[in-house]
């Protein structure tokens, strides 16, 4: 007879849950049943009340998850901060994007038109996301000094960009791609004089 598995922390349990239970939530939204986590989890349903006092607590700490950097941090960190701006850019527009899209994606299957009020409890959010602000400042500030407004404009003026050009209903169905978003934010929409003016740019 094999010998049976460690059991799992309490919190080790939460966690399998969680990861358990955020792709059920973009299918069925908050109608997700207990039976179905328990199923995608490989665990009896019981299991799930010993960790978490309901489904909707259950359900709650997987939305906070989602708005938490998770690998945003990683990813950001391996952007090469020797590229020339605008392809440091790409970067984080393409990692900032498929963020975005997931959680939109997310509030949608919720019916939510933006995160929930819970989630205004949670410091750990908060820090997480200015976390994610100050990577993507340092990325952007070494080439203040080509810059015509300030870093933390620029980054400002990125992010509403950014954001509006992935959210579905915002951009009319037609998102915006990272170059299209970049390229807009470095250079404008004027077309370059015939005389070469913006030959130099980033």
């Amino acid at each position: 007879m094999p010998p049976r598995a460690t059991p799992l922390s309490p919190q080790d349990r939460r966690e399998a849950l969680i990861h358990a239970t955020r792709p059920l939530l973009y299918e069925h939204g908050r109608s997700v049943t207990t039976r179905l986590i328990a199923e995608a989890a490989g665990v009896a349903e019981g299991t799930i009340f010993r960790v978490f006092d309901s489904k909707d607590d259950l359900v709650d700490a997987t939305i906070a998850r989602a708005f938490e950097p998770g690998d945003v941090l990683t990813r950001l960190d391996d952007i090469d901060p020797g590229l020339p701006l605008r392809e440091r850019m790409l970067a984080m527009t393409t990692i900032l994007q498929q963020r975005f899209l997931a959680i939109f994606e997310l509030m949608r299957a919720l019916g939510a038109v933006g995160p929930p009020r819970h989630l205004h409890d949670r410091p750990e959010i908060a820090a997480g996301l200015e976390e994610v602000r100050r990577r993507l400042l340092a990325l952007i500030e070494p080439d203040s000094d080509r810059l015509a407004l300030p870093p933390e404009q620029v980054l400002h003026v990125w992010r509403l960009l950014t954001f509006a050009g992935s959210h579905r209903e915002i951009a009319d169905g037609d998102l915006l791609t990272p170059t299209v978003i970049v390229d807009t934010v470095l250079h404008g929409v004027e077309r370059p004089a015939a005389t070469g003016e913006g030959a130099d740019r980033c």
